[in-house]
């Protein structure tokens, strides 16, 4: 989610059909959810994009690919399948070690053990370590993915594209979070040089004035 921007249930919904690993491609055309029926049990289902801007193709980045790549890998060293047919649809990608769809809720409570286990790490090395990793869920990834974009100067339509956002306000309101966070660093940094053009300045100054003392007593002797 980090590298596609895809929503939690987009991503968890990616058959090895939707991706061309030579051509580099996602095709978004479906989200899997987990809800309540009318028999009152949860369970998986299949929703289709109500909108064209949801359904979509995503050019992966090479760290994707590889990702996709190694998660292949895995599965045949492990001899790990696919079992889940939802709504017709099957060979998902993501799956746990019996072959079942992952379920949003594992998912965070998998990064909460990340979490957990990093800073714990961190503050072994250093108790009083103020740099440890905050609490975050899988939307938060999508959010960063937008973020990052924003912060390269990605053409705000490609954004809304990638993101699969149907209103443009929408990706605009990501835009103006970051310009105003991006805004307040660039500040931070130009108050940081000017800070230190101002004391060499001063420290010129002074030894300029030095400089001039010396010259006027040497004239007086």
């Amino acid at each position: 989610m980090i590298g596609t921007g895809l929503r939690v249930g987009e991503a968890t919904g990616l058959r090895w059909c939707d991706i061309d690993l030579e051509e580099k491609m996602i095709s978004v055309n479906h989200t899997l959810v987990y809800y309540s029926h009318g028999d009152h049990h949860c369970y998986f289902g299949v929703n289709t994009p109500k909108t064209t801007a949801s359904k979509r193709d995503i050019p992966m980045m090479e760290s994707v690919k590889e990702a996709f790549i190694m998660e292949k890998k895995f599965q045949e060293e492990f001899g790990m399948k696919s079992k889940s047919v939802v709504d017709g649809y099957k060979d998902f990608i993501f799956i746990n070690r019996f072959g079942d769809v992952q379920h949003l809720g594992t998912l965070n409570k998998a990064l909460r053990r990340i979490i957990r286990d990093c800073n714990d790490e961190i503050l072994n090395k250093d108790p009083y370590a103020e740099l440890t990793l905050p609490k975050f869920s899988c939307h938060s990834l999508r959010h960063t993915f937008a973020t990052r974009m924003v912060e390269a100067g990605v053409n705000m339509k490609v954004i809304q594209d990638m993101l699969g956002h149907t209103d443009i306000s929408t990706t605009m309101n990501i835009y103006a979070d970051v310009s105003k966070e991006l805004m307040e660093r660039e500040m931070k940094t130009l108050e940081s040089h000017l800070t230190e053009v101002s004391l060499n300045m001063t420290d010129e100054c002074q030894e300029k004035v030095m400089n001039d003392t010396t010259d006027t007593k040497t004239d007086t002797i």
